[in-house]
């Protein structure tokens, strides 16, 4: 069967297939991914890393697929690569949300829900506060100076048109939830325990004087913990993000990368 492409257009599809993968991490990874970003500054976006990622493919060109079936599976596995990279740096972002969920929901605050532009739905307030705070420390941490430094070891590990569908995603994904779970309860405890604390006090209250009204004390009473609370216990966020995104990070690399061809 003739190639689908004529004489020359290997070099059309190196770049088709680089830029196949830079898409899939622009379109799923944090800051770069949101809907805050616009459809035109995101493109741009893609097709300039485009442009400066290709030229630096100075191996073998990729074999020309014979077959639509072939092109359709090549180009899978490069969206593959780079959606995974995205997606696991956005499964990691999760947990703080998680956080502020859990804290709306036990001061009573979960009713003060705000619209978060980049996930374009309604969540509660204390979410988009922690949103924004670890927001601001992936970039201070230079979280997305790694993500692109993981997209180029991706194409020095397995060139365009070598990449097969990555096996193990169902691990990877099981293992990045346990780890968010597990990070969303960590950073929501200091809250919770204080919350659980003033529960107890004003049980011990409403026995003692019947008398007060402690819904409405209570309601007061759990704002000013939790924002008082969230007054002292934010950066443990920031911290748990530094802590935790760089191993996270391989994480995620060595299941995009084959174990034969990871870099050391």
């Amino acid at each position: 069967m003739t190639s689908l492409f004529d004489a020359g257009s290997g070099y059309v599809l190196l770049l088709s297939l680089v830029l196949t993968r830079i898409s899939g991490i622009v379109l799923m990874s944090p800051i770069f991914g949101t809907n805050e970003v616009p459809t035109t500054i995101r493109a741009f976006l893609v097709m300039t890393l485009t442009l400066l990622i290709a030229p630096t493919q100075t191996g073998p060109l990729p074999t020309m697929p014979t077959s639509l079936v072939d092109f359709s599976l090549i180009i899978t596995s490069e969206l593959l690569i780079g959606l995974l990279l995205g997606l696991g740096v956005t499964v990691f972002f999760s947990a703080f949300q998680l956080s502020g969920s859990i804290i709306s929901q036990l001061s009573g605050m979960s009713l003060g829900d705000v619209f978060n532009p980049g996930l374009d739905e309604s969540i509660p307030l204390f979410s988009h506060l922690l949103h924004m705070v670890t927001t601001a420390t992936y970039v201070l941490i230079g979280g997305h100076r790694l993500l692109m430094g993981g997209l180029l070891e991706t194409f020095a590990a397995v060139p365009p048109g070598a990449a097969a569908v990555p096996t193990g995603i169902e691990s990877l994904i099981v293992d990045l939830l346990t780890e968010s779970f597990s990070l969303g309860l960590r950073a929501a405890a200091p809250a919770t325990a204080a919350l659980l604390l003033a529960t107890i006090v004003l049980g011990l209250i409403s026995r003692s004087l019947p008398q007060l009204n402690i819904l409405a004390l209570g309601f007061g009473l759990n704002a000013m913990v939790t924002f008082a609370i969230l007054t002292i216990s934010v950066g443990g966020a920031s911290l748990l993000l530094q802590e935790h995104f760089e191993s996270t990070f391989d994480q995620i690399i060595h299941a995009v990368i084959p174990s034969e061809t990871a870099t050391p």
